[in-house]
């Protein structure tokens, strides 16, 4: 065939030239086109649903961070209230039925005596009456927040009875309502400690990671002079160095701010990476070519594209401030009484006589676990959906 030939014959043509039809066999389903122009967040969220683990952990997180909402109306007692009569008294059962009767939930009363050969404070109950437990009920006065006074609790004992549910300490005071006062502190160390340390991860990686250079060798050699310290004994260090004559609010945001300068240095770090690679893409260039300056090029151009990346790593963060706070205060460097945290109730079961006697005292240990669990979980599930598309 000659060229003249092959010219006249027009090359074959495999699109349909029909008009599109909207509700063709071409169309996108309604969810098909719920997917495709599904924003990042939506397509995250649908992935973390998909997650069972991460769903029932974040559930217990929304649970335990509400209480703190709350922390006074839910312990039966008042933070400091002490009951001489029963100190190392053991936990009470709630029991229904009385003599084959249901009479709903109650208490039996505690009677005390000393072993003397021991010399210990031994409980037994007296089953001749209960003492029904009152819901909803005016108990120990507080002050709501620390701004008015208010008497209300969600579960009080009867009148003349006791309601000790994880038994009491060296003082009386009701193991159950200090581990609910001390959920608020040991929570919100960590959600403040995670919002400094995020602050300081984004400005300082990202200055590192946009400019480079010098600027980026002086950052990362500081934060690999941070991170050669071991970093229990730098906490130690640190928090020796907070006045004794502090108020227990200084105190708090001191070892917020301790545990915060410590955690910053991996976030920054996985913040100048990215924007190490991200820096040379086209949009990142036709941005700095319009003449936006570089702090808007960070903020609104780079950062957006792997914030859920940084979320879901802040979020892995948190279990390591509370662990952080809680080691502190365990060993008596931390925060100190009056400030009550889970820390401060398992300083008081150092002594392994005391544990073997009255096991109650490990209480506090309990929470920390479950929320350690729980945010390493909830972690997880973010880190799979961070990444939608995968």
């Amino acid at each position: 065939m000659n060229a003249t030939a092959a010219a006249a014959d027009p090359l074959p043509h495999f699109v349909s030239q029909e008009p599109f039809d909207p509700s063709g066999s071409d169309a996108l389903t309604a969810e098909q086109e719920k997917f495709y122009l599904a924003s990042q967040w939506k397509l995250m969220l649908w992935k973390l649903r998909r997650h069972k683990v991460a769903v029932i952990s974040g559930i217990v997180l929304a649970l335990m961070y509400a209480t703190t909402l709350v922390s006074e109306v839910l312990a039966p007692y008042y933070l400091h209230s002490r009951h001489t009569d029963y100190i190392y008294a053991p936990p009470q059962q709630v029991r229904f039925f009385h003599e084959g009767k249901f009479v709903g939930p109650f208490t039996y009363d505690l009677v005390r005596s000393l072993n003397m050969e021991t010399l210990r404070r031994e409980y037994t109950e007296d089953t001749s009456k209960p003492y029904p437990l009152r819901f909803f009920c005016s108990g120990d006065s507080y002050r709501f927040w620390g701004m008015f006074e208010a008497s209300l609790h969600l579960a009080c004992p009867a009148e003349g009875g006791t309601l000790f549910l994880a038994g009491t300490d060296r003082l009386g005071r009701d193991v159950l309502s200090r581990v609910i006062y001390g959920t608020r502190i040991s929570l919100t160390i960590g959600l403040l400690g995670i919002a400094l340390a995020f602050t300081l991860g984004l400005v300082f990686g990202g200055i590192a990671g946009y400019y480079g250079g010098w600027i980026d060798n002086l950052i990362q050699r500081v934060i690999e002079v941070i991170r050669s310290f071991p970093e229990l004994p730098l906490w130690m260090a640190l928090s020796a160095v907070l006045p004794v004559t502090w108020s227990p609010l200084l105190i708090y945001f001191g070892i917020t701010m301790i545990l915060a300068t410590l955690h910053w240095t991996n976030l920054a770090r996985a913040v100048r990476s990215k924007l190490l690679a991200l820096r040379e893409e086209d949009y990142t260039t036709a941005a700095r070519l319009m003449g936006a300056k570089p702090k808007r090029i960070i903020a609104r151009h780079l950062l957006p594209g792997f914030m859920s990346h940084l979320i879901a790593a802040a979020t892995l963060s948190i279990p390591g401030m509370i662990l952080g706070e809680t080691a502190l205060s365990f060993l008596g460097i931390g925060l100190r009484p009056p400030i009550t945290s889970w820390g401060v109730l398992l300083n008081e079961a150092q002594n392994v006589n005391v544990v073997a006697l009255y096991p109650w005292l490990m209480l506090p240990v309990v929470p920390v676990i479950v929320i350690i669990l729980a945010f390493n979980f909830f972690g997880d599930g973010l880190r799979d959906a961070a990444d939608p598309y995968r």
